[in-house]
C-alpha cells in the first residue's frame, strides 16, 4: 500500500499545484525519489483555467474575456539505488510558467499578455541513516524564459511597452532530510530548495522602437521554497497524505531597466505575495490492482489588488485519482477541480483597481505511467 499511496500522492499533488501561488506549476515535488528499486516514471497534464472578469466602470465594465490559457505540463523521473543506504534520482519539470492574454473587448487591458516558461533537471542523492532517517540533496539546473507586453488605458504612455528576455540557464541546490516506519507506511520528508538566479538577455520596447540600451541585462531569481510532505497509515489498507508547500513569492521581482526607471514603477513589473499551499488526502487500496485517492487543496486569499499577469488570489480545490497497478507497471489519473480566488488586477502608484474578476476556476486531468525494475 505504501507503494500505491506514493504514486497516489505525487499525482494528486501536481494535478492541483498548476493552481497555486504566483506562477508556480508543478510543486516540485520528490515522490520518485522515494520509491523502491530502480523506477521511471512519466507525467503528462493538462489544465483549462478560465479567469475573467469586467474592466471597472472608470472604463466601461467592459468584459476582459477569458485571460488565461490552456496548458500542458509535462514531467519525467527516474530513480535507481546504488547500493543498500544510497540511491539517486533524476526529475524534469515545469516548475513555473504564465500564459495570459486580455483580450481586445477589455479598454483598461486589453492586448495584455504575458507568456513564461522554465524547464528544470534536479539529480537527487539519498542516503539512509539509521532508525529510519535519510538525508537528501543534489543540483538543479533551470532554463526559463520570459515575453511580456502591456496594453491598455490603464497603462498610460507605456501601453504598448514590451519587454523579451531571451532564454538563460540557471543553478540552483536542494537539501532536506526524512523519517520512514514501514510497518505503518509513515513518512514525513522536508525539502528545500534555493532560489535560482538567471541574467537574461533583455530588449524592451515601446511599439517599434527598442528603449532598452545594447546588452541590456535583466537579473531575476526564481524562489525559493519549502516542501513538508506527509503520509501515513490509518486502518487496513487506507492511508493519510499530504503537504505543506511554502514558496517564497515576496523576493521575486522583474524589474527591467527602462520600465523600473519610468515614474511609480521602480518594483517592477509583477508583485506577488508568499504562497502556503495546503493539501490533504486519503489513499485506498480496493483490490489487488486498483486503489483511489481523494485531496483537497487550500491557498489562502491574499490582498485583493493583484498584477495582471496574475490575476486571482487564493484557491479551493479537490483531486480524485485512481491507479491501475499490473505487474512492474502503474497507470495513474487524475482529475482536478479548483476555484480560483477573485481578484482586482491594478496599475500605478498607488495601487489602483483596473477590474473585477470573479468566478475564476481550473479543471486539470493527469496521467503518470510508471515502471518498476
Amino acid at each position: 500500500m505504501k507503494k500505491i499511496v506514493t504514486t497516489l500522492g505525487a499525482v494528486a499533488l501536481s494535478a492541483s499545484a498548476a493552481h497555486a501561488g504566483g506562477i508556480d506549476r508543478s510543486g516540485q515535488g520528490l515522490g520518485n525519489l522515494f520509491e523502491k528499486g530502480r523506477h521511471i516514471e512519466f507525467t503528462f497534464s493538462r489544465v483549462n483555467p478560465k479567469v475573467s472578469g469586467n474592466d471597472v466602470a472608470l472604463f466601461g465594465g467592459r468584459p476582459s474575456g477569458d485571460v488565461a490559457n490552456n496548458f500542458n505540463q509535462l514531467s519525467f523521473g527516474y530513480k535507481y539505488d546504488v547500493n543498500d543506504r544510497l540511491s539517486f534520482a533524476m526529475l524534469v519539470d515545469q516548475p513555473f510558467g504564465a500564459d495570459v492574454a486580455y483580450g481586445t473587448t477589455s479598454v483598461a487591458l486589453g492586448g495584455t499578455k504575458a507568456v513564461a516558461k522554465s524547464t528544470a533537471l534536479t539529480g537527487l542523492l539519498r542516503y539512509k541513516l539509521e532508525n529510519g532517517f535519510s538525508v537528501h540533496g543534489g543540483l538543479s539546473a533551470q532554463r526559463a524564459s520570459a515575453d511580456v507586453t502591456l496594453r491598455g488605458a490603464a497603462y498610460g504612455g507605456l501601453s504598448g511597452y514590451n519587454v523579451a528576455l531571451a532564454s538563460d540557464y540557471g543553478i540552483g541546490y536542494v537539501a532536506g532530510f526524512a523519517y520512514e516506519k514501514p510497518e505503518i507506511a509513515l513518512r514525513v520528508a522536508l525539502t528545500y530548495r534555493s532560489a535560482i538566479k538567471h541574467d537574461f538577455d533583455t530588449v524592451e520596447k515601446i511599439g517599434a522602437v527598442q528603449v532598452s540600451l545594447p546588452g541590456a541585462i535583466t537579473n531575476v531569481k526564481t524562489p525559493q521554497s519549502v516542501n513538508l510532505d506527509f503520509q501515513t497509515g490509518v486502518a487496513k489498507d487506507t492511508l493519510v497524505f499530504g503537504q505543506i508547500r511554502w514558496v517564497d513569492w515576496s523576493n521575486f521581482k522583474l524589474a527591467p531597466t527602462f520600465f523600473a526607471g519610468t515614474p511609480g514603477n521602480a518594483d517592477g513589473l509583477v508583485n506577488l505575495e508568499d504562497s502556503i499551499t495546503y493539501t490533504l488526502g486519503v489513499g485506498r487500496k480496493f483490490t489487488e490492482n486498483w486503489s483511489g485517492a481523494f485531496s483537497v487543496s487550500y491557498e489562502k486569499k491574499g490582498k485583493p489588488l493583484v498584477s495582471p499577469l496574475a490575476p486571482t488570489t487564493g484557491k479551493l480545490g479537490a483531486t480524485l485519482a485512481a491507479v491501475y497497478t499490473k505487474d512492474n507497471m502503474k497507470i495513474t489519473t487524475g482529475i482536478n477541480y479548483t476555484k480560483l480566488g477573485n481578484a482586482m488586477p491594478e496599475t500605478g502608484t498607488p495601487d489602483v483597481a483596473r477590474a473585477n474578476f470573479t468566478g475564476n476556476k481550473a479543471i486539470g486531468v493527469g496521467v503518470k505511467v510508471g515502471f518498476s525494475f
